[in-house]
């Protein structure tokens, strides 16, 4: 269990903390320690070590540390993006060594950023070539252009999927970032922006697209704009009828309009195309495992297939430093607000009874007693360890009764010194999801992070925020089954394990969406 503490914060006594977040309801469970920033970087760098090496002793430079074990380029400037050299301070897991190939292919596709972004020759020269109506063969650059769509979960799924992608086609991925998402994350690649510049570029229109323009895949295929040889020919097995269109509007959101993209025929006739934009709000990344192109490459990638999404999340998204100012100031006060005495439906009950199954629950050792829930100690007694509990949710109403179930307990105990201290905290209840507003976005991304500081994560069905948080803290989450029906399932949770039909060795049926894909090892 690695402990964690705050840059400037140095607390009496060692606290154990569970973190509850949810837009529904997630629970997530981290430990608040009393080593300084410098200490908590060792403890980090040291994990860092032995995970490289096997589970072998050994010892780390900071920089080891704060780039993730190679995973993040050095260089970039410490002031423009505080997060990128903080995280590892905070993270609790380190489960997953990124592969040798993983990290050449990573600073190759740099590499190719920085001579193929915008404000680049080569970039130029691209965007004149996208003016001309047509694509072209042997063109160094060519670009994936992700677009937004949904709400800031989804977003972060789409965005690492479509990074993903890129990767493996050999493109440049861009982003075309709304003004509700302006400053949400740094710029992830050195030298070089990410961010498309909207106002000359040649596509008009661009956040109003919608899934169904006249330059979708499909609507191409049935036009006969681009042909496709479905009968495999080894020889020809992809053909594009000339001049290829200068761009392809691929329309992978929830409707999946462009499914033809999942096929391997498809995926050869794309790659004549220049530009390619990007419209999903999925987590798309386990079905290109299912095309054979790409199946060699991700197994040297990612010899395990759970590091997909916790390395590429980790790699590409640092959230920007005003977010990250709120996730560490309001971190930081939580965990102060240990030495305070803060005695603490359906789905709350729903909450609680997948709590006490829990095994994670059990420490401290959580019970029904009458109607009641009473806490002791599962480390040492009454040695003074405490339990804070935060709840992010869009609602306050669980909030306030999880506090006042433990604050019951607390007036009841006597609040005696030494004693299990529980915290609830809720950091906003904005009651309405705003997607088109910035500070909104700001305050949803500081509490993933805040997640995925996390030991542990309950989170609800269906949930990309817990998805999100999930992969970045590097944890199976337990997940609270989604009611149909207007009834809660029994059992109330279940920990993402295997289930369902081994769909390709590594896909798996999804515990809570039973259409849904997820990667398994």
């Amino acid at each position: 269990m690695l402990d964690l503490a705050a840059e400037a914060w140095t607390p009496a006594r060692r606290r154990r903390a569970l973190l509850a977040v949810g837009l529904m309801a997630l629970l997530a469970f981290f430990v608040l320690g009393q080593e300084s920033a410098s200490a908590v970087w060792e403890i980090a760098s040291a994990k860092l070590v032995a995970m490289n090496n096997g589970g072998a002793a050994g010892t780390a430079t900071m920089a080891d540390g704060e780039l993730l074990g190679g995973l993040l380029a050095p260089g970039m400037d410490r002031g423009s993006c505080r997060s990128r050299y903080q995280l590892s301070r905070y993270y609790k897991h380190f489960p997953y060594a990124p592969s040798p190939h993983l990290l050449r292919k990573l600073r190759a596709y740099e590499a190719r950023h920085r001579r193929c972004a915008p404000g680049t020759p080569l970039y130029a020269r691209s965007v004149e070539q996208l003016r001309s109506g047509r694509s072209a063969d042997g063109v160094e650059c060519r670009y994936v252009v992700w677009l937004p769509f949904d709400g800031l979960g989804n977003r972060m799924l789409s965005m690492f999927s479509g990074f993903l992608y890129a990767l493996l086609t050999g493109r440049v991925f861009l982003v075309a970032m709304p003004p509700d998402a302006a400053d949400l994350f740094c710029e992830p690649f050195q030298g070089a922006t990410w961010l498309l510049p909207l106002e000359d570029f040649p596509v008009a229109n661009l956040f109003r697209l919608g899934p169904r323009p006249e330059q979708t895949y499909t609507h191409l295929l049935r036009k006969k704009k681009i042909v496709v040889d479905g009968h495999n020919n080894p020889a020809s097995n992809a053909t594009a009828a000339a001049p290829v269109p200068a761009y392809v509007y691929l329309s992978l959101g929830w409707q999946m309009t462009d499914r033809p993209f999942f096929c391997g025929e498809h995926q050869v006739a794309l790659g004549k195309v220049n530009w390619l934009l990007l419209y999903s709000d999925l987590y798309f990344a386990p079905s290109l495992h299912t095309i054979a192109g790409f199946q060699d490459e991700l197994r040297r990638l990612f010899p395990a297939r759970e590091s997909t999404s916790h390395l590429l999340l980790r790699y590409l998204l640092h959230p920007g430093n005003p977010v990250w100012g709120l996730v560490t100031r309001y971190y930081h006060s939580m965990a102060a607000a240990g030495s305070d005495t803060v005695p603490a439906d359906d789905k709350y009950n729903q909450i609680l009874a997948c709590s006490r199954q829990s095994a994670y629950c059990r420490k401290p050792t959580t019970k029904a007693t009458g109607g009641n829930i009473t806490t002791t100690s599962g480390e040492g007694g009454n040695n003074g360890s405490s339990t804070a509990i935060l709840l992010a949710s869009l609602y306050a109403d669980y909030y306030e009764r999880l506090r006042s179930r433990y604050y019951e307990h607390a007036a009841k105990g006597g609040g005696g010194g030494g004693g299990a201290w529980v915290g609830v905290f809720q950091p906003t209840h904005e009651q309405r999801q705003a997607t088109e507003k910035l500070a909104h976005n700001r305050k949803a991304l500081a509490e993933i992070y805040l997640l995925s500081f996390s030991e542990e994560l309950l989170t609800s069905g269906l949930s990309t925020f817990g998805s999100v948080s999930s992969s970045l803290a590097g944890v199976r989450p337990t997940i609270l089954l989604t009611a149909f029906h207007h009834k809660v399932p029994a059992p109330p949770c279940r920990r993402a394990a295997v289930d369902g039909e081994d769909l390709a060795r590594h896909l798996k049926v999804c515990e809570d969406w039973q259409k849904g894909l997820k990667l398994f090892d």
